[in-house]
């Protein structure tokens, strides 16, 4: 008796002992993901809290107003990040609603049709697209997609649909429009590859009960592969949007550069992050050094609420696909 009780009792410090490392190595993996995550959310309030602090003094100037002043002149010291913000969001949506079809097709093919022979050259083409440099896309723009949409899809379009005001002025080669054909190169490899991973991620048992319905092949992917990939469809999209608003150099070297709004698309523009590349070394004095820390600020909120959006909707989405399967 007493032996079996000595050799259960070396049996349990024997467990104790074994686990022991398990259970270190099991706290301190969650402990160093904790400080991780903590990290992240530092860095973030970190970043809001420098752009706050730098641009105390354009806030203090010109408060709300500068959100909707339209005039832009350092000489006098006059600025408004009116031009600045409707340049990002035209050619941000512009460029999303170029993409989003083209990528939401591709990715229907590549994920549904293309055979395996062509499927893994094209899918490397497409992230081979993300990764190619923004300078590049911006020179390969600037030499000869100007060129092309000057003329002839520019004059194209004003000689036949000049009556429309988005197209009623004369093509320059370079403003909004080539910037939102830029961007929308740029943000396809974005759309497409989310669209693809979340298409082939739909069971195949959605495509065998509608063509066992008598669906076609086509009537299948529309109507019952795509609404059950939708909320990361939509994510994709987000996701591109979000590439598109935050792009500076590319864009820089496209969109003529000038701080005016106007309705047709062939004139030149700003956005906000080419407004910062532009004129931050040009930056002679307190106020104009704060006003384009500003101006990041206000990029950094804009950003903010499309993610937030982007949430909101494909929270949406998914509530709303789960109240139908019920």
């Amino acid at each position: 008796m007493v032996l079996s009780n000595r050799l259960n009792s070396a049996t349990q410090k024997t467990q104790r002992f074994m686990s022991l490392p398990n259970n270190l190595g099991d706290l301190l993996f969650q402990g160093w993901t904790f400080v991780m995550a903590v990290a992240v959310i530092a860095i973030i309030l970190l970043l809001v809290y420098e752009l706050i602090e730098g641009s105390k003094l354009g806030i203090t100037e010109y408060g709300f107003s500068f959100l909707f002043d339209s005039t832009w002149d350092p000489v006098f010291r006059d600025f408004g990040a009116l031009p600045a913000i409707y340049g990002t969001i035209v050619t941000s949506f512009l460029a999303l609603s170029i993409a989003g079809p083209i990528g939401l097709l591709a990715a229907i093919f590549l994920a549904e049709f293309a055979p395996r022979w062509l499927n893994s050259p094209v899918s490397f083409l497409v992230e081979l697209l993300a990764s190619i440099p923004s300078v590049v896309y911006g020179l390969w723009g600037l030499f000869v997609l100007s060129r092309i949409l000057r003329d002839p899809i520019g004059l194209f379009l004003k000689e036949n649909f000049g009556f429309l005001p988005v197209f009623s002025c004369n093509p320059l080669g370079i403003g909004v429009f080539s910037a939102a054909i830029i961007l929308s190169i740029m943000i396809l490899p974005y759309t497409i590859a989310v669209a693809r991973d979340v298409l082939r991620a739909v069971p195949n048992s959605q495509r065998e009960a509608m063509l066992a319905l008598g669906a076609t092949r086509w009537e299948t992917i529309w109507k019952a592969v795509v609404p059950y990939a939708r909320s990361g469809i939509i994510g994709g999209l987000m996701l591109g949007l979000g590439r598109a608003v935050g792009e500076t150099m590319a864009v820089t070297m496209v969109i003529g550069n000038r701080p005016e709004m106007s309705v047709c698309i062939f004139n030149p523009g700003y956005t906000l992050s080419s407004l910062i590349a532009n004129e931050f070394t040009e930056a002679t004095y307190d106020l104009y050094v704060s006003v384009l820390i500003e101006l990041g600020l206000v990029l950094f909120g804009i950003t903010l609420l499309l993610n937030a959006a982007a949430r909101l909707l494909v929270s949406r989405v998914a509530h709303g696909l789960e109240g139908r399967a019920q």
